[in-house]
């Protein structure tokens, strides 16, 4: 089987398929749609970062595709509603590099509480600008967390570790982490906070999410932050609050539209700005965290793979089978209704297999059940099990089994 993988995923990922016999085919950057599904024709298994587009129309023309990894945290960049109807496993790393973005916010935060961007760009320049005008400790003020998740509650605690008061806000009821105060409301948070740091998801409801009424109610002097995702803020609407002096600086390390490959030309509103840190989405780019990431997301793949498994899955339910205890094992993606488990087992019966194992898991409108048997089935046998009524994918092991 072969494996596709784009946008300089980390090379311990390309190990860990080639030692689970995969053939393995790696490029540097993202792919047009078009690019894209010429370059999935007998590709099994694609990799991608946030970059690549995954859209309905490549799914459809890449009959052989059977899993999706994007080894990153966000998925918005797949269309798994159609992903699931043709049974294709996504998967990402939801964790592994939560610990770089976090490090790379709290540098930020300093950095512009002291103004040293600019300060830097004057020295290149041969100015000697020695001067605290504008520049202050963080001690003491308020960093506003949007969006308490995995990054916003490890920022919490790392900021606070620095002397930072925390305030968050999120739509979902999180528990506080340490001295963090809950905010009612977004409006609340803004008006608090001398630092703001987004951390929401990629969502449609998300995108538009901070344009000029919210920086408006950011307090006068206060800092900008965005690692998470570019449609979340109107960057237009940034330039002006820190041109009018309304905020005192901004990072940003995701944009609305993102060059494709390393060395294209970078256009923004943002560019030129003094105190406006502007990073390559590289909140995530650490040696540590994209190896971590190439690991997990690889590993998980090769199990799915190699067994079904399908843990930690985002689109799939989370079934995590004992090893193949039969000489035959099935896996059938099928809508969550009564009825499918006894059709599937009435089938094979009537084929004369016995079952020696079997796992189920439901997630919302979809069923996953995984079925060893002790002899193989024949494709009569399976081509009845693909019109199971409610039947939506089926897969079978080993490679060599009738599809």
């Amino acid at each position: 089987m072969k494996v596709l993988l784009l946008e300089n995923v980390h090379p311990v990922a390309a190990e860990t398929f080639r030692r689970n016999g995969f053939e393995v085919e790696v490029q540097a950057g993202s792919l047009s749609e078009s690019d894209l599904v010429e370059a999935l024709s007998g590709v099994s298994v694609l990799g991608i970062r946030s970059n690549t587009k995954v859209t309905q129309a490549v799914l459809d023309a890449a009959p052989d595709l059977r899993a999706i990894g994007c080894f990153c945290i966000g998925t918005n960049q797949v269309d798994l509603t159609h992903a699931t109807k043709l049974g294709v496993g996504v998967f990402n790393a939801p964790f592994s590099n939560t610990r770089s973005v976090v490090e790379l916010v709290i540098g930020e935060i300093l950095a512009l509480a002291r103004r040293l961007p600019e300060k830097t760009q004057r020295m290149h320049d041969g100015i000697w600008d020695k001067s605290a005008k504008g520049a202050y400790e963080t001690r003491g003020r308020t960093l506003g967390i949007v969006g308490y998740g995995n990054i916003g509650t490890q920022l919490s605690n790392m900021a606070e570790a620095i002397g930072l008061r925390v305030a968050f806000y999120d739509t979902a009821d999180r528990l506080a982490h340490g001295n963090a105060q809950r905010m009612g409301s977004l409006d609340e948070l803004l008006e608090a906070s001398d630092f703001v740091s987004i951390h929401v998801d990629g969502r449609p409801g998300n995108a538009g999410l901070f344009g000029a009424e919210q920086f408006s109610r950011m307090k006068p002097g206060s800092v900008f932050i965005n690692a998470s995702r570019g449609m979340v803020v109107d960057d237009v609407a940034l330039r002006e609050h820190i041109l009018s002096g309304h905020l005192s600086g901004a990072a940003i390390d995701v944009f609305p539209v993102e060059p494709k490959a390393q060395g294209d030309l970078f256009e923004s509103p943002l560019r030129g700005l003094d105190n406006v840190i502007l990073t390559p989405h590289v909140g995530g780019s650490t040696g540590e965290a994209q190896e971590e990431i190439g690991t997990f997301v690889s590993g998980k793949l090769s199990a799915y793979m190699a067994d079904g498994a399908t843990a930690l899955s985002v689109n799939l339910p989370t079934v995590a089978p004992a090893p193949r205890e039969g000489s035959f094992r099935m896996a059938l993606l099928h809508r969550n209704v009564p009825g499918v488990l006894a059709s599937i087992n009435r089938t094979l019966a009537e084929a004369g297999a016995n079952v020696v194992g079997q796992s189920l898991a439901t997630r919302g409108e979809l069923g996953y059940v995984i079925t060893d048997t002790d002899v193989p089935m024949s494709a009569e046998t399976l081509e009845s099990l693909r019109h199971v009524a409610e039947a939506v994918h089926l897969e079978t092991w080993p490679e060599d089994a009738p599809r």
